[in-house]
């Protein structure tokens, strides 16, 4: 079974992204993290298939915790998707520039979380 990893330091938005995801109706297993450290633990220590990853977190935030997680050999190709309210145009580019697969901005819309999903295959 394929695993997903939300990373948000909100454990209400961590709710919010499993129960849109769970509209897929993929089946996987979740595991959660309430900072970017926490996350990089997680990612250490075993394999996760999808990192559906906030910007703005507490001790590591979701873009340095994107730079160190790309640099691992194991999740060079794993998709990371940011959702995030970080919504200024620089922000995006360097979220993609550094590896992430997409980019979504919240509050989350269930059409474009869906959109956005639909394309990524993991």
């Amino acid at each position: 079974m394929k695993s997903v990893m939300i990373v948000d330091d909100s454990r209400i938005m961590r709710t919010v992204v499993r129960k849109t995801f769970d509209t897929l109706k993929v089946p996987c297993t979740y595991l959660e993290a309430g900072d970017g450290e926490e996350a990089l633990r997680i990612a250490q220590a075993q394999k996760v298939d999808l990192i559906l990853l906030d910007w703005n977190m507490p001790k590591l935030s979701g873009i340095e915790f994107l730079k160190k997680v790309r640099a691992m050999d194991q999740y060079k190709t794993t998709p990371i998707v940011m959702v995030t309210s970080e919504s200024a145009r620089l922000n995006v580019i360097e979220a993609i520039k550094e590896g992430a697969t997409a980019y979504i901005i919240k509050p989350i819309s269930e059409k474009v979380f869906l959109d956005k999903m639909s394309k990524i295959i993991f």
